[in-house]
């Protein structure tokens, strides 16, 4: 279902009951399978595959060449890089099949993914999390962490505005762009500006 001020390019393909937000764009040749369902304002690039079942919130930019597959969801203001890669089963085989047995990952509000990162299925990505590119995360990142690597590992904090963020020996830490106050304590980061 199409809402009148979405725009879909003629190349792309939209399978009948996918749900499509207000004012979401859709690029090239880009595919959303029936069933799964975008929000408002989403920027869908060129080459990306939404399969049955994922969720998209308001306003994700999904950058080109990336697969969505069933076991999804992206909360609001989720960026995912170019080519970065979601898996939806953790023992593929070709011979066995385990359709039907996806395991779930979710994206939390406003994380970022970086271009090819691989995201390994059943963890959740925090708010405001910053995978760096070529990241392979295999398990839970915390709300405001950086994570680079293979297989990834914990490099710093992030703010909200995706600033690098430097701790003082109080375990506070101010955004240089919004000036968004944050504080560290026993290992989670808080925006305590809020």
């Amino acid at each position: 279902m199409k809402e009148s001020d979405t725009f879909i390019h003629p190349t792309a393909v939209i399978d009948e009951g996918a749900k499509i937000g207000k004012g979401t764009r859709i690029w090239h040749f880009s595919h959303l399978m029936s069933g799964c369902r975008t929000g408002e304002n989403c920027n869908i690039g060129q080459n990306v595959m939404v399969a049955p079942g994922v969720v998209l919130g308001k306003n994700v930019k999904v950058q080109n060449n990336v697969s969505i597959y069933t076991g999804v969801t992206c909360e609001d203001d989720v960026f995912l890089g170019p080519s970065m890669v979601f898996t939806n089963v953790i023992n593929p085989r070709s011979q066995v099949n385990r359709r039907g047995t996806y395991i779930q990952t979710i994206v939390k509000k406003g994380a970022t993914i970086g271009a090819n990162a691989t995201i390994i299925c059943g963890i959740t990505l925090g708010e405001y999390c910053f995978i760096g590119a070529g990241a392979v995360v295999t398990k839970d990142v915390p709300p405001y962490a950086l994570v680079t690597g293979n297989p990834a590992r914990q490099t710093g904090w992030m703010s909200s505005y995706g600033h690098r963020l430097n701790f003082d020996v109080h375990g506070q830490a101010t955004c240089p762009e919004s000036g968004e106050k944050y504080q560290l304590s026993y290992g989670r980061v808080k925006n305590i500006s809020k």
